[in-house]
């Protein structure tokens, strides 16, 4: 008997569906660049992500002994777990490349540059993080940064009315 060979479906793209992310980080920080970290989590992390649980807000990562970790990254006990459930504010262990944390770890050795985790989410089935190397703005940067995203709509809102317009 012969077995018929399943064949695999491609999907257009991988799948992302997004667990939590940290808006306030683009308000705090002026991100320079960005990296996608893959993280070391225990079963019940897991399924506690996968109910939409979880916040980053508090959290920050750093370079230490040559490991990326992050820290304050807080995912809530798993409501059906048993005493194997995991704490939920650990240091946990971030997955990159050596040449990125090569790359990376003098630059925050650099005053003012910081790792911000701005994105949790799972891409065809692992948790990744994406994490933000960033500067910290001033009071009036941010407030510098409001006004020009503002200015931005207002311009884009004139220029939707004037197509609008000359299409009647």
């Amino acid at each position: 008997m012969s077995k018929k060979k399943q064949e695999k479906v491609k999907h257009s793209g991988p799948e992302r569906s997004v667990v939590t992310t940290n808006r306030k980080a683009r308000h705090d920080y002026e991100i320079l660049d960005t990296y996608e970290a893959g993280m070391v989590l225990s079963g019940t992390e897991v399924k506690a992500l996968r109910q939409g649980r979880g916040n980053i807000v508090d959290a920050y990562a750093e370079i230490h002994n040559g490991e990326a970790r992050v820290h304050n990254f807080h995912i809530p006990e798993y409501d059906y777990g048993t005493w194997t459930n995991h704490p939920p504010r650990r240091i946990r262990k971030l997955l990159l490349h050596r040449a990125e944390i090569d790359k990376l770890a003098p630059k925050l050795d650099e005053a003012g540059l910081t790792l911000v985790p701005l994105s949790v989410y799972f891409l065809n089935g692992y948790a990744k993080m994406e994490l933000g190397l960033g500067r910290g703005r001033k009071n009036y940067d941010k407030r510098q940064a409001i006004a020009k995203r503002e200015a931005d709509r207002e311009i884009e809102r004139a220029a939707g009315l004037a197509a609008k317009r000359g299409r009647r």
